[in-house]
């Protein structure tokens, strides 16, 4: 439990070798164009009619917008300048998350969502201008190449990190599977040279681990990778001797709508609402669980005010059907559902296309979802890597372990 303590200091310094993360403003799902040479005033046209006849608002994609169509016909030369012009564009919808992603990120989104990429698998961050090993995924180059936590990069092949960003440090480690890196590490005061051969890493959505009480706790940090579904289905067999569970869900900034309602199918029987999606038109569509649950155990939400979108999802649809206690704080406040649109040019379109309501037909956008038992994590918490939230997690599956086994004694 330090370590995750430690994770939400180190949340805005670390950079994943093996993974970008975007931010809280994912997906529904994804659109494809086929790739072709377009001009910076053809490319800037194709994302005006994208948002015109996709975005869920149809008061903000009218007469106003017909304004920026041909905005800036005379004055786009390259697709720099394409971005710019379209990037203005969107901030006009006052939407968050309706933004454009150049090729480099739109690619970063891809790694995400595919849940792999090619690396060494390391966590770094910057610290007092020094490049820091945060942690070595078990199973990769780097774990078997003896790196370790702690471990201070001060060079990458023929490049110093002195005055180096944390980005620039992480573009100069990837590299395609197959090749090496050459990485100095200061250790002890020792210098040291390792070689480490690049190769796919998988990207995992949870870590779990036994409590004490035989209580399973499932840490879940997104639910962008499409394995996310897959991966807690199989934390929740693994575990199937246990007699509650732990779902941490704080600063999981979201993911696929897919995975939120394959997951809460997990916890939900079959027929009951999990979420509803409210189109542009006023449509709702009930999406419900198709399956018969894996477990009827007690089970408990952890949830923070970084806990969106496909978190809110899960965490709503389980505190609707009164299928676990939440506990922790107001999440974030996210209810609106984007698609992803490739561009011609690489590039790519995150469009907010509709809403969606808890089962009880609850909007939580700018809202959040309260918890059930709230408690508030303060400074000095965290200096003495103290978890008030999960220990008040735990006191619940507790209890409801024991209420549990008097009921089937009767």
């Amino acid at each position: 439990m330090k370590k995750y303590l430690l994770s939400i200091l180190l949340i805005t310094l670390v950079t994943i070798i093996f993974l970008t993360i975007p931010g809280c403003n994912y997906l529904e799902s994804r659109l494809p164009i086929l790739k072709k040479q377009l001009t910076p005033v053809e490319l800037y046209h194709k994302a005006w009619t994208i948002i015109k006849n996709e975005y869920y608002d149809p008061s903000r994609t009218g007469d106003e917008w017909n304004y920026w169509e041909h905005r800036y016909d005379d004055v786009l030369l390259t697709n720099d300048d394409a971005y710019i012009a379209i990037q203005t564009m969107i901030e006009s919808l006052n939407d968050r998350y309706t933004r454009l992603l150049t090729p480099d990120k739109f690619a970063e989104q891809d790694i995400d969502i595919e849940a792999k990429i090619s690396g060494i698998g390391i966590q770094i961050a910057q610290k007092d201008d020094k490049i820091i090993v945060v942690s070595v995924l078990e199973d990769t180059p780097a774990y078997s190449v003896g790196l370790k936590s702690n471990d201070i990069i001060t060079q990458v092949d023929q490049t110093s990190t002195k005055g180096l960003d944390l980005k620039d440090v992480a573009d100069l480690i990837r590299g395609e599977i197959g090749t090496y890196v050459n990485l100095v590490i200061s250790r002890n005061n020792k210098k040291q040279l390792f070689r480490v051969k690049r190769d796919e890493i998988r990207i995992k959505a949870l870590t779990q681990e036994m409590l004490d009480d035989n209580i399973s706790y499932i840490r879940l940090s997104s639910f962008i990778s499409q394995n996310a579904g897959a991966e807690m289905e199989e934390a929740i067999l693994n575990a199937n001797s246990a007699d509650a569970y732990i779902i941490d869900l704080r600063n999981n900034h979201g993911g696929l709508l897919p995975n939120a309602i394959s997951i809460a199918n997990i916890f939900i029987d079959r027929g009951a609402i999990i979420v509803s999606i409210v189109d542009k038109k006023g449509r709702k569509q009930d999406y419900h669980s198709v399956v018969k649950s894996l477990t009827d155990k007690p089970l408990v939400i952890l949830i923070n005010g970084a806990s969106a979108s496909a978190s809110e999802i899960l965490s709503g649809a389980l505190k609707d059907h009164h299928r676990a206690i939440l506990v922790g704080e107001k999440t974030f406040g996210k209810g609106m559902v984007q698609k992803i649109f490739d561009l011609p040019d690489g590039s790519g379109l995150n469009v907010t296309v509709s809403k969606y309501l808890t089962p009880n037909g609850t909007d939580i956008d700018h809202v959040g979802i309260i918890p059930d038992i709230e408690v508030e994590m303060t400074i000095d918490d965290f200096k003495n890597n103290k978890d008030l939230q999960l220990e008040i997690a735990k006191n619940i599956a507790k209890k409801a372990i024991k209420e549990k086994k008097q009921l089937s004694k009767k």
